[in-house]
């Protein structure tokens, strides 16, 4: 899951993201609405954390262009306004909840995993291509019963490229849907990644091209 997380407050932006790149996700920050608004064009998002208070375009403003513009991705608003009028204001702008500074961290991360879970259905839970199953909600992953010990990256690269399929990712796509847009690795990053998930695959009974390599273009899952 991406966030994109838009706080001014940079010492806040950075601790909110060390704690939820912990949990798994994938954090982009911005530090004022254009910047967000700039980021949000380009990459689509599983949900947007952001404060109401911008330097640029405020919090508000930036949920209504959203809106606008048909991006359903859900809002979770931060603010140390905590009126009943502001509350209001926040949800009619078309944020989903809202969250007053400060705030309990396992509040938050409660309030963020209701709010993904949103619109998912218990037949989309579970990821299957052949054997292989993955659970995003849970993390698990398995190969023919055999359970998978992946890393935080591993699982996201394999989650990526089930819900491809056949379509062959590129090693600059792999990058761009999971790193960070703030200094990512270089693309041997996700060989090396890519070389452990094998390992593992196959130490649980997958062929050796279960990863297919497609030279010169990337990596899909070999025919279920």
């Amino acid at each position: 899951m991406r966030i994109l997380l838009v706080e001014d407050d940079r010492h806040l932006s950075a601790s909110l993201s060390e704690a939820l790149e912990a949990m798994r996700y994938t954090v982009d920050v911005a530090t004022d609405g254009e910047t967000a608004w700039q980021q949000m064009s380009m990459m689509p998002y599983d949900l947007m954390l952001m404060d109401v208070t911008l330097p640029c375009l405020d919090g508000l403003t930036l949920c209504q262009r959203m809106r606008s513009r048909s991006m359903d991705a859900p809002v979770l608003m931060l603010t140390a306004r905590d009126t009943r009028q502001d509350k209001i204001a926040g949800l009619d702008a078309g944020a989903d909840a809202y969250m007053v500074k400060p705030f309990d961290l396992a509040e938050l991360t409660a309030q963020i995993r209701a709010l993904l879970r949103r619109g998912q259905t218990s037949a989309t839970t579970t990821l299957m291509w052949g054997p292989l199953r993955l659970n995003p909600n849970t993390y698990e992953a398995t190969y023919a019963d055999t359970p998978l010990r992946l890393t935080p990256k591993e699982f996201a690269i394999l989650d990526l490229l089930m819900r491809h399929g056949r379509r062959v990712l590129s090693r600059y796509f792999i990058l761009e849907s999971i790193w960070p847009m703030a200094d990512p690795p270089g693309e041997e990053t996700v060989k090396a990644h890519l070389k452990a998930l094998r390992q593992k695959l196959r130490k649980a009974g997958a062929p050796r091209n279960f990863v297919e390599t497609v030279h010169g273009l990337g990596y899909r899952l070999m025919d279920a």
